[in-house]
């Protein structure tokens, strides 16, 4: 099973050290452009095709879907604890503490180790964390403010507008889904490489906090999700994967929200490192225990 992970994670880490390269060699990456091109047009079509291509059974997708949102609720309100207790910025941690790597790491994990049963589970999660991510979490890096500029950011409407056409079984036509589906595909390789570039300059410091509060991460977004998944009394393979996704370490769209919203984005681009590390040891772990 580590190889599993390995073969997920491995290209995360080549991507990002193309654009650590790319800086150290001195050529130019715009990074505020970057993210204006994936956070408005590439990762809304990849978030609305992922959940309109899924398939579950309605029953399911409802106690999932509680199970999930229970789940964050639980994590959102462990990590605004340690922020406080560790007194660091709100703005800048909460939201990349509570939500994983459920998209680009998440999905291609519960696929390899559940099948398509697993997969169609996993893509259930995203869609939980995606509303609630894009939301709430874009609302707290943003430092608050209207709530109708949170609504109008395209990652709201494209994940809002895909679960949609998840719940009522509904797709657009071939030639559309065909070219959202191209546009998308777009976002993992570019969010990868700013991180490469994020991760050129970050500093000593910001690594060294990261690892502890990765660590922490992983023991709060476990615990949550075994007891939702045990008050719901999910089946095996629900819960299996519903553990997996929560657990899956911080997002690179964690690194990109900071940019875009003015958060300090070095410590966030430090957590994305150090969570995605320590995944290599702890995912094939949790997967041994839930399996």
């Amino acid at each position: 099973m580590i190889f599993t992970v390995l073969n997920i994670t491995a290209p995360v880490f080549f991507l990002a050290a193309i654009g650590f390269v790319w800086v150290k060699l001195g050529f130019e990456y715009r990074v505020q452009f970057v993210t204006r091109l994936t956070m408005t047009l590439s990762v809304p079509c990849l978030i609305f095709v992922a959940l309109m291509k899924t398939d579950i059974d309605p029953e399911a997708l409802a106690a999932l879907s509680l199970a999930s949102l229970v789940a964050y609720l639980v994590v959102m309100a462990a990590c605004f604890v340690l922020v406080k207790i560790a007194k660091l910025d709100t703005r800048t941690f909460l939201a990349p503490l509570a939500f994983g790597n459920t998209g680009n790491l998440g999905l291609p994990l519960a696929l390899f180790a559940f099948g398509e049963v697993g997969f169609g589970y996993a893509v259930v999660v995203f869609a939980v964390m995606a509303i609630l991510s894009f939301t709430i979490g874009v609302w707290i890096v943003s430092g608050g403010g209207s709530l109708k500029r949170v609504i109008q950011e395209p990652l709201v409407g494209a994940t809002l507008l895909g679960a949609l056409f998840l719940w009522q079984g509904w797709h657009t036509p071939q030639v559309i889904t065909n070219t959202l589906e191209l546009i998308g595909q777009m976002a993992i390789p570019l969010m990868l490489v700013t991180l490469g570039v994020a991760v050129a300059r970050l500093e000593t410091k910001a690594m060294t906090q990261a690892v502890w509060l990765s660590a922490i991460k992983v023991v709060i977004c476990v615990g949550a999700a075994w007891g939702a998944a045990a008050w719901f009394g999910l089946d095996p393979i629900a819960a299996a994967v519903l553990i997996v996704q929560i657990a899956t370490p911080v997002a690179v769209t964690s690194y990109l929200l900071a940019e875009k919203y003015g958060a300090d984005a070095q410590p966030v681009a430090g957590l994305v490192v150090a969570s995605t590390l320590l995944s290599v040891i702890y995912l094939p772990l949790i997967l041994a225990f839930v399996i």
